[in-house]
């Protein structure tokens, strides 16, 4: 199974790398970073090279979007947008952070779906008509977003349970959770995704 997280310049390292590192923890998971352009630089500076470009990010079976500085300037991307019409919650597991709802929004995928964003996120996503949510995440089918840097966790938890199975998705919180937190940590990440696990 490959998973894609859209990566854009000005991204947010805790998002697009926090669900590279838990995503990563199940064996054989292909985990890619995904980018318009050869290298991506984030909002503090830290520069990646992106593993694969967007067209082949929409053939993933995951794709997580990450947020960022810019998610307004890439909304009004008519090239960018162009080529995530090709992203469809009936083939892909689509997962949108903090910013990346706006995405999902301009895509019309959130039209009649509730969202979670991040505080600064909030007021955009709602002059976009999207109904967001006072909670970390939340999930419908095959469409799921989170709210708030560290809830990227859940995120990563969604998928890998999707993709992989509750046993995997459990092992790979526990193996990033820390020292003598494991339990509180994998408890909360399964406490707030299982609701929303078909």
């Amino acid at each position: 199974m490959h998973t894609a997280i859209l990566t854009f310049d000005g991204y947010n390292e805790l998002d697009s790398l926090i669900a590279l590192g838990v995503l990563n923890r199940v064996p054989g998971a292909r985990v890619s970073i995904a980018s318009p352009t050869p290298r991506v630089t984030s909002m503090n500076g830290v520069t990646i090279d992106a593993a694969i470009g967007l067209e082949e990010a929409c053939t993933a079976d995951a794709v997580i979007i990450g947020s960022g500085r810019k998610t307004r300037e890439v909304v009004e991307d008519p090239e960018i947008m162009a080529i995530l019409k090709g992203l469809d919650p009936e083939r892909h597991l689509l997962a949108a952070q903090c910013s990346g709802a706006l995405v999902l929004a301009k895509l019309g995928l959130l039209d009649d779906v509730p969202a979670c964003t991040d505080v600064t996120t909030k007021p955009w996503a709602v002059a976009a008509g999207v109904e967001v949510l006072n909670q970390p995440f939340f999930a419908r089918g095959n469409l799921a977003t989170a709210g708030g840097c560290l809830a990227s966790t859940y995120l990563a938890t969604w998928t890998i349970a999707r993709l992989y199975g509750l046993d995997a998705a459990t092992e790979a919180m526990d193996y990033v959770a820390p020292v003598s937190e494991k339990d509180d940590y994998v408890t909360r990440a399964l406490r707030n995704v299982t609701p929303y696990l078909l």
